[in-house]
């Protein structure tokens, strides 16, 4: 991204560079002819401006007042600086512009292109505040993803390198260039309760299967996004006023909970694995399961297919397959029980070759 930026930081200092050399150029030969005219003419100011911009745009009206041969030169010499003055400027403006207008084409061609690979991949809808951290997050994981934005001064600040679509999210040609179709989850983070709602139900239409987590600001909002199709609504005030009291209150807790569940932290996580149909973890007690004694992993909670929530579950608790295991551990050993958990006998054994 520095580079990125590096490259059109420089390109921008160049095309400054150029315009105020076209623009010095232009003002000095306008300076010299009205001068010289003055000088070797004894014209007044006004008629002898008048007839440099005449000259050097080669207009061709004529000239104001006889001239005297020494006059005559000095009007070749200015028609020889005025043309190649002239021709430089169009020209060094011309490849500005075309050059430009290339590169952000190519730009966009190959970000299109990039999109359209992608399968199983979250759409972020909104690049505020909110926006912003939940890329941050994804980039941090790493999850691929597409940022939806329809505010041109909001669009300017995305990393370059961030899959991007221009336009509303609440349109559903703009979610289907997103991919919407294919991808796993969709964040809507719009400052609109109602934008984030024509955005639940436009995507839920698109997509059945698509996990949707909606923003709202209003109270009443939260039935309609939930009815509209949002696995899951939050409030970004109430959780930041929930962790803002808990901070004072407990705050050892808060310190615990942000060790376990920040990307940033490089020992102890707390992370969510599927029991997959299949795997060696579904109908095995814990107390016999490779969780705790070959990864080095403790399961916290359990929720199970029906929603229901376990928390600290004994070792003779067996989970099953559909269920999601709430653990804590190392970040490398959380990887691999989430692939027995995920791939099965057939990845287990494939991951111990």
């Amino acid at each position: 991204m520095r580079q990125t930026r590096g490259r059109l930081g420089a390109a921008a200092v160049r095309g400054r560079v150029h315009l105020t050399r076209i623009l010095g150029l232009l003002f000095g030969i306008l300076a010299v002819g009205t001068c010289g005219y003055r000088w070797i003419e004894g014209w007044p100011w006004e008629d002898s401006l008048y007839m440099v911009i005449i000259t050097v745009s080669t207009i061709g009206y004529g000239e104001v007042r006889p001239l005297s041969p020494g006059g005559r030169m000095f009007t070749m010499f200015l028609i020889v600086a005025g043309v190649g003055l002239m021709t430089y400027a169009v020209g060094t403006l011309g490849r500005m512009v075309v050059e430009g207008e290339v590169q952000a084409l190519l730009g966009r061609r190959r970000k299109m292109s990039k999109i359209r690979r992608l399968r199983d991949h979250y759409v972020i809808c909104g690049f505020g505040r909110i926006g912003k951290l939940v890329a941050q997050e994804f980039e941090r994981r790493p999850l691929p993803f597409v940022v939806v934005e329809r505010d041109e001064a909001q669009v300017v600040k995305i990393p370059d390198h961030y899959p991007v679509v221009v336009g509303d999210a609440t349109e559903e040609e703009v979610l289907i260039r997103a991919g919407i179709e294919r991808a796993k989850g969709l964040v809507t983070a719009l400052h609109s309760d109602a934008d984030n709602l024509f955005v639940t139900l436009t995507a839920r239409g698109l997509n059945p299967d698509l996990f949707i987590l909606a923003r709202y600001e209003e109270e009443r909002s939260k039935r309609k996004l939930l009815q509209a199709g949002a696995d899951r609504v939050v409030s970004p005030y109430i959780i930041g006023g929930t962790r803002m009291a808990m901070a004072v209150l407990r705050p050892s807790v808060i310190d615990f909970i942000e060790l376990a569940t920040t990307s940033e932290s490089l020992g102890l996580q707390m992370e969510e694995v599927l029991v997959s149909e299949g795997s060696p973890l579904a109908g095995v007690p814990l107390a016999e399961s490779p969780i705790r004694s070959e990864h080095d992993v403790m399961v916290v909670a359990i929720k199970r297919r029906s929603g229901r929530m376990e928390f600290n579950p004994s070792a003779r608790t067996c989970p099953e397959a559909g269920d999601r295991l709430i653990v804590i551990g190392e970040v490398e050993h959380l990887k691999h029980l989430e692939i027995l958990a995920r791939a099965g006998k057939a990845s287990a054994a494939e991951e111990g070759r």
